[in-house]
């Protein structure tokens, strides 16, 4: 049995009989049952993803993976493939949206190098991971082999187990890379049986023409490829990323040690829909931070029944949402651990 297997075979569900515990103790808490809405979902949701009672969250953590996309070389971005790198430079100075809204929300951001084409210069921050030099064009041939397909994965599950080793309990997914949004585009249409129009935006801002010739690349790469959609692991190496490869990994370590893994935008989610094609059970452990503008995005959560906490219309990635979940999650958990309940402060219950 491969490390990736014998780690698939770790997934379970959790126990439901937890969250009816949780439930039963925010409903003794002084408010009517139920009026903080999901806020107290998010509460009971971790106690029983965790089977933490009550929930904390100590050491929230952010994972941006970077990688770029040969796809690009047919005009599916408004940005050249060199932004990436750039990015990345960006991401290492802390300049982003992800490093303001990551210390707005008091978590950290591991920034980790899947497969960026450009160079980019060494830094202690930076985790090196890098499977290539960017995927292959997949409207030609396959993005990648399936060796390197499962090398991505397993990069992602080395580096999220390592921050949990080191007490990481919250985990948000977030990436970079130039074309990412066409091979998230091609990902749920294969594993959702959507048209590629229903889930094709415009990415980084592309015109009309440019958003056309998009929709056109991804239908053929699906018909050179053929990605058989009962096969996560084979969409992955024909039509994805590896930094898409790497969040894979990541949110099945992160449901194998039963931590909460809150999901990003269109590309994590994309993500999100391959690890959950490859272990069912990993969906219990997956919370979807916001809706994305991206039209794919709503489509995919609706296939994974994941009902978004925010809906700003953000399209920018990075970890930018989970960030903001985050700051949800952090006060669910004051809501739960925080709030006198009607015995201990007097407070004389509804009448029945």
């Amino acid at each position: 049995m491969s490390d990736l297997q014998k780690l698939l075979s770790r997934i379970a569900p959790p126990d439901a009989a937890l969250g009816e515990r949780a439930q039963a103790h925010l409903d003794q808490l002084t408010k009517p049952p139920g009026s903080l809405g999901r806020l107290e979902e998010l509460a009971r949701r971790l106690v029983e993803i965790t089977g933490q009672e009550p929930p904390r969250v100590r050491r929230p953590v952010i994972f941006t993976l970077a990688g770029d996309h040969g796809v690009v070389a047919e005009g599916v971005s408004a940005y050249p493939q060199v932004v990436t790198a750039q990015m990345v430079e960006n991401f290492l100075r802390g300049g982003a949206a992800v490093n303001v809204l990551a210390r707005h929300a008091g978590c950290r951001v591991v920034i980790a190098d899947f497969g960026v084409a450009g160079p980019v210069p060494s830094h202690p921050a930076l985790v090196i991971r890098k499977v290539a030099p960017g995927t292959q064009n997949f409207s030609r041939g396959p993005a990648m082999t399936l060796d390197q397909a499962v090398e991505a994965i397993e990069g992602g599950i080395a580096l999220a187990e390592a921050e949990i080793a080191s007490g990481s309990d919250l985990i948000g997914l977030g990436e970079m890379g130039i074309g990412n949004t066409t091979a998230a585009s091609a990902i749920t249409a294969v594993l959702t049986g959507t048209p590629v129009e229903a889930v094709t935006g415009r990415g980084t801002g592309i015109d009309e023409a440019a958003w056309e010739r998009k929709v056109a690349v991804i239908r053929r790469a699906l018909t050179v490829n053929r990605p058989d959609p009962a096969d996560g692991l084979d969409v992955l190496a024909k039509v994805g990323g590896f930094e898409i490869g790497g969040l894979v990994g990541v949110i099945l370590a992160g449901a194998a040690a039963r931590i909460p893994v809150v999901v990003d935008g269109f590309i994590a989610g994309a993500a999100a829909l391959i690890a959950v094609r490859l272990k069912a059970e990993t969906r219990h452990f997956l919370l979807a931070s916001h809706c994305s503008a991206e039209p794919g995005h709503r489509v995919l959560l609706d296939h994974l029944a994941l009902r978004p906490y925010l809906d700003l219309q953000m399209r920018l990635g990075e970890g930018t949402g989970a960030a903001l979940a985050f700051t949800l999650i952090q006060a669910a958990v004051k809501i739960y651990t925080e709030m006198a309940t009607f015995k201990s402060a007097g407070v004389s219950r509804r009448q029945t």
